[in-house]
């Protein structure tokens, strides 16, 4: 007898159909919630750096190159001009002070001071005639009170005895007279010569007082117009290293011409230039280093140029402690001018990503390494070698700090 056979409804074409479509479903939705829809690009593990975050000490420092120059030199101009005579130290030579380097002549300067001394000799000789005629006077003075003092003493006796006589009525009124008249006469003249004399003594005082500074006065210009032409001899101002532009024997220098310059070479200094935007944190005593043969040196500055030229001012630093031997002048030095003291920070190092970010964001390896993805930080200060990170990395982060130049926006770098 027949059954009759009942159809199934999930065969097992049905059954693997349903489940390629469940798996396609789910592998969808999967992809839509769970997958990376970030941008991404690829790039060969050798074509950039990867520099690791750590901790350690920072100190803000800017690098400067500077030039060694002579601890103080004493430059040399023409006071007086003339033509070269005689050369008689050459550049580069060691001087001691006063030692003569060059000799000049000049013709029309010294007629000058002939006359001029010729001038002041005369103004001498007549100052002094001045003076010995003064002498003169006085003495005439002296001269009339000692002829009167004579007169008086001469007519005194005779005038007491006939002043005696003509009270007793023994001359004459007339005979008494004769002698009386002559005697005051001689009192008289010695009262207003006594005034002459005090008088004139006064003024000559004053006048002897004004004649010697006069002379005085002339002896100092007599002396300068002397040493006018020493000033055609050129001495060295100091003891040290001479440094002498290309003269020739009897080439024409100016007044005022430079002639070269006297420099101290036992110890030296380093001249810096600086950024202007740096001028507000350059103070005096900041300190400095440098590396030479090997080993590092110290610096601090002295003083400050605070005049701006073409975007740039100058300082001078010293030596602190020993400076390097067998240093020279005109040596160029790359000096680490610091701006902080040491403090302990978290340390991105320095690289080319910067330009790309300005700090604002880097490339941050994630676990397996395989990947790097896009984090926002901050950034401080920096040096040569770190950046100071204030926030979005910790010590141990790794860092893409190559340039991101061809990166563009996207979010992941894959790394093969």
């Amino acid at each position: 007898m027949d059954r009759v056979i009942k159809k199934k409804r999930w065969t097992t074409k049905k059954i693997i159909l349903a489940g390629v479509i469940v798996g396609a479903v789910l592998f969808a939705l999967y992809g839509f919630l769970f997958a990376d829809n970030r941008s991404k690009v690829k790039t060969e593990r050798e074509k950039i750096t990867i520099s690791t975050v750590k901790e350690g000490e920072f100190q803000e420092y800017i690098p400067r190159s500077g030039t060694v120059q002579p601890i103080r030199s004493i430059y040399m101009d023409a006071i007086e001009g003339g033509v070269v005579k005689q050369l008689v130290r050459e550049s580069g030579d060691m001087v001691d002070k006063g030692d003569t380097i060059m000799i000049l002549t000049n013709s029309n300067l010294q007629l000058d001071v002939m006359n001029r001394e010729t001038m002041l000799y005369e103004q001498l000789n007549n100052q002094r005639n001045i003076r010995l005629n003064l002498d003169q006077n006085t003495l005439r003075l002296k001269q009339d009170l000692a002829e009167i003092d004579y007169q008086i003493k001469l007519l005194e006796p005779q005038y007491e005895r006939f002043k005696e006589l003509y009270e007793k009525k023994l001359v004459s009124k007339r005979e008494f007279e004769e002698v009386k008249e002559p005697y005051m006469y001689q009192l008289n003249r010695r009262e207003l010569t006594v005034k002459a004399y005090k008088t004139d003594s006064i003024n000559i005082v004053r006048q002897r007082a004004q004649l010697q500074n006069s002379e005085d006065r002339m002896l100092m210009s007599l002396d300068a117009v002397g040493r006018i032409l020493d000033n055609l001899v050129v001495r060295a101002p100091i003891t040290g290293q001479l440094t002498t532009p290309d003269l020739e024997i009897g080439e024409s220098i100016d007044r005022g011409q430079s002639l070269g310059q006297v420099d101290i070479v036992d110890s030296f200094k380093v001249r810096v230039p600086i950024d202007e935007l740096y001028l507000p944190r350059i103070k005096e005593g900041q300190k400095g280093t440098f590396d030479f043969s090997g080993d590092t040196y110290e610096l601090t500055i002295e003083k400050i140029f605070p005049t701006v030229t073409n975007g740039v001012f100058e300082v001078d630093m010293h030596f602190v402690g020993e400076q390097p031997e067998n240093i020279k002048r005109g040596q160029t030095l790359r000096v680490r001018l610091q701006l902080s003291d040491l403090t302990t920070a978290t340390l991105l190092p320095v690289g080319g990503f910067y330009q790309n970010t300005g700090g604002n964001w880097v490339y941050v390896l994630e676990e397996g390494d395989d990947k790097a993805v896009k984090r926002n930080i901050r950034l401080n200060r920096k040096n040569s070698q770190y950046y100071e990170v204030s926030e979005g990395l910790q010590p141990g982060d790794r860092v893409i700090t190559s340039s991101y130049d061809n990166f563009g926006d996207n979010e992941v770098i894959v790394l093969d």
